[in-house]
């Protein structure tokens, strides 16, 4: 089972251009990354907050019809955390946000756990940060799951750059696999490039950092070097949930090869040129999808085995 710890909400999308009222899609990174690893078939759980309103029950059925397990803890809110997603013509969103995280404590893992994946608003917004921090050195100790970090930065809740980026590269360097985008790493240092940055970031301690870098591909630093891959060619609705789908494709992929787990922390260290490149090719298939249709709406295993981006190979097994 792969666990995720963070934020579910609704993204209020607002069309370009558009004066009608915003649609409403499920949404929040962490709860995104865990429908998709749901429709992927990956046995999840989420551990997030929820309010008891109108908009609690469209997240809550939302995420249990993709087949994700539900853990809520308490928190001060009665009402459904919101992201104001605002598109632009070419697809892209900008995020303003209404929104509260205050998980009162690290949570215990459900036995069977072999990966943690959190970020985003989850590790960024206290108080609830500084308990997903807490969970992550704990479990960073214990040895027995692979830690996943997103950062997906949401500079409008963060404050102060240099705090922001303190803390992110103190989480990173607890974790095991990192998926940033490249926007990230311009906002957290724009004096460094993406490269230097990814590079930086993986010899503080993860076994893999993954750089997507939007319609230009993504790329992979590991041990053994730095792996570029392009993007397939899709007709892009919009790009909410992309980066999230991405996520889920790596780590269904990391579970397919047997890379997931404590015990696999030294084989996961080892992972060559060849193994990135399927690894980041399978994860844009993911994405490439997603990108098709509107919101964050990640395909099932039988879409995506179905699916042929333009011009794009079918991805080889792990």
């Amino acid at each position: 089972m792969i666990t995720v710890v963070g934020e579910a909400l609704v993204d209020l999308v607002h069309a370009a251009g558009a004066p009608s009222a915003p649609t409403e899609h499920p949404g929040g990174s962490p709860a995104n990354v865990a429908t998709a690893l749901a429709r992927l078939e990956v046995p999840v759980t989420l551990i997030t907050q929820l309010g008891q309103d109108r908009l609690g029950r469209l997240v809550r059925e939302h995420l249990t019809a993709a087949g994700v397990r539900l853990h809520l803890t308490p928190g001060a809110a009665n009402a459904t955390s919101t992201a104001i997603a605002t598109l632009d013509r070419s697809g892209g969103a900008r995020y303003d946000f209404g929104i509260s995280w205050d998980l009162p404590a690290p949570p215990t893992l459900p036995g069977g756990s072999r990966c943690l994946h959190t970020g985003s608003i989850a590790t960024g917004l206290d108080p609830g940060a500084g308990a997903v921090e807490e969970l992550l050195a704990r479990e960073r100790d214990a040895g027995a799951v692979t830690l996943s970090l997103d950062p997906n930065v949401r500079p409008a809740l963060l404050g102060s750059r240099d705090r922001a980026r303190d803390r992110i590269e103190r989480q990173i360097a607890l974790a095991d696999v990192v998926k940033v985008s490249e926007e990230d790493l311009a906002w957290l240092d724009p004096a460094r490039s993406p490269v230097d940055l990814a590079r930086r970031w993986q010899r503080s301690g993860p076994a893999l950092v993954v750089v997507t870098l939007g319609g230009g591909g993504s790329l992979a630093v590991t041990r053994s070097g730095t792996t570029f891959r392009p993007a397939p060619p899709v007709t892009v609705t919009d790009t909410v949930g992309a980066g999230d789908a991405f996520t889920a494709g790596l780590l269904h992929w990391l579970d397919l090869a047997g890379l997931l787990g404590g015990d696999r922390r030294d084989a996961l260290r080892a992972l060559g040129r060849g193994h990135a490149c399927r690894m980041l090719d399978a994860a844009a298939r993911v994405a490439a999808f997603t990108c098709t249709r509107p919101g964050a709406d990640p395909p099932t295993l039988r879409e995506l085995r179905a699916f042929q981006p333009q011009g794009q190979l079918a991805t080889p097994e792990p």
